[in-house]
């Protein structure tokens, strides 16, 4: 069955302009359904075209987008457009399909391996690319005026979808607003006004479980750590509080370090919250304990191999030996049951570098924000508001040095935007570096294509009486 390129059906849909409405009654025969009129004249278009191929010996031709091209496509446009000449060194030698015609830069025609000698003929198939890059935009912003079209070809799993682009593929379809996504398949088309993402992304649930578990075993090791460096604490008599600007510039407030908890509290609520009612909790939850194992796994080595001075005077703390290993394990339990925090009666000394509470903080406001639509400004102001007060008022209870909750800070937000940004580039999954540098990334984000969408919905099955109230 031999394809017919995209390009050749524009003379169909400059045809049809003629025929069209004015903008303002398309938009509303696009949300009321295109009319029976326009239809008959695009498929009398399409069986014209089709029995004009038919005659040239090429039965049952379909129409592919651009990105659908194979290489022997190209060369066939190569050729149409006048430049034969490079048609083995694009098509056999580098394999130019349709998907990296639409990404080829002049750049490329000049820099290894093409190197193209000749200026003209580089400005010339560069014109030519743009060309055909603004015809195969245009007709993607344009598919609504064929979205009721949709001919499926029953010989094959061959189908003309919304946008006027021919698929192919075994997977299961979605249709999403206008955007169309192949489950499994190749490509994913968006209406062009806004891109929208409608895969189906797998809980993986087990690998949820497993990374909860990782969290779990990186807050015991934590707990151990900061067992051994209680018994570490530089002697406040030996070695006094290091000179700090804000510290020394700040009074103390005795009771800021509740408050610092107690913001903590209030995000963690958000974020259960957000993560009951998120369509897509399994995997966010996975995110979460992956990326705060990950920073605590930092933290246990930056507080074990350096021992800072007790950062005030009010603090009480000196080296405390805990006898034989089973009264550490017994006061790690302690600890990591009562997650280290103050309002629980856990009281610590020594795990200075760096600030765990900022980091617990700025996770939590940085999954808020990024996993609440943008439009929920007091839920985003809320959350930013909640980290910076509570990152102040560490400081102003002079529970750490300036320096460690910086630190905190800046590691937990790069490592945030650096994890989320790889794992919405789906080029990089799979990528032997990302398995070698980033195993735990690797794992649990490669089934993940693209970007989590926003979207809520309750969690439980609706009661009997509800279903027969509501229906």
């Amino acid at each position: 069955m031999t394809m017919i390129p995209v390009y050749m059906l524009l003379g169909v849909t400059g045809s049809m302009a003629v025929t069209q409405k004015p903008k303002a009654d398309v938009a509303r025969d696009h949300k009321a359904g295109i009319s029976s009129s326009l239809a008959r004249i695009f498929l009398t278009q399409l069986d014209n075209l089709n029995n004009h191929t038919d005659k040239q010996g090429m039965p049952g031709s379909r129409y592919v987008g651009v990105e659908g091209w194979s290489s022997k496509q190209v060369a066939g446009w190569l050729r149409d457009q006048g430049f034969r000449e490079y048609v083995d060194l694009l098509c056999s030698k580098h394999r130019l399909d349709g998907a990296s015609l639409l990404c080829l830069t002049e750049t490329d025609l000049r820099s290894p391996p093409l190197e193209l000698k000749v200026l003209g003929d580089i400005k010339r198939l560069m014109l030519a690319v743009r060309r055909l890059q603004r015809q195969h935009t245009a007709l993607t912003q344009s598919g609504s005026e064929v979205s009721a079209l949709s001919l499926i070809h029953t010989g094959r799993t061959d189908r003309v979808i919304s946008n006027g682009f021919a698929e192919r593929g075994s997977g299961d379809h979605q249709h999403c607003n206008g955007a169309v996504t192949t489950v499994g398949g190749e490509h994913s088309y968006s209406n062009g006004k806004r891109k929208q993402y409608c895969v189906r992304l797998d809980p993986e649930y087990w690998k949820t479980a497993l990374s909860a578990l990782y969290a779990m075993l990186v807050c015991g090791v934590t707990s151990f750590v900061m067992v051994l460096v209680h018994e570490r604490v530089p002697d406040m008599r030996t070695y006094p509080p290091l000179p700090d600007i804000f510290l020394d510039s700040v009074p103390r407030i005795p009771w800021a370090f509740a408050m610092a908890e107690a913001c903590a509290v209030v995000l963690g609520s958000i974020l259960m919250l957000v993560l009951l009612m998120h369509k897509h909790r399994s995997i966010l939850f996975r995110r979460l304990c992956n990326l705060t194992g990950s920073v605590f796994l930092l933290r246990c080595v930056t507080m074990f191999v350096t021992s800072l001075s007790v950062p005030g005077h009010h603090l009480q703390c000196s080296g405390k030996m805990y006898g034989d290993a089973w009264a550490k394990v017994q006061r790690a339990l302690e600890i990591w049951s009562g997650l280290g925090m103050s309002l629980t009666g856990v009281h610590t000394c020594g795990d200075y570098m760096f600030s765990g509470h900022t980091v617990v903080l700025t996770m939590l406001n940085f999954f808020v924000t990024e996993y609440t639509p943008r439009n929920w400004n007091f839920i985003h102001t809320m959350s930013w508001v909640l980290n910076l007060f509570g990152i102040f008022f560490i400081l102003a209870a002079h529970e750490h040095y300036s320096i460690d909750v910086f630190i905190a800070f800046y590691i937990t937000t790069r490592l945030f935007l650096y994890y989320h940004t790889l794992a919405n580039t789906q080029a990089y999954q799979h990528s032997r570096r990302a398995r070698i540098w980033f195993p735990l990334f690797s794992f649990f984000e490669c089934n993940v294509t693209g970007p989590v969408p926003n979207e809520y919905g309750w969690p439980f099955s609706k009661p009997a009486f509800m279903r027969m109230l509501l229906g």
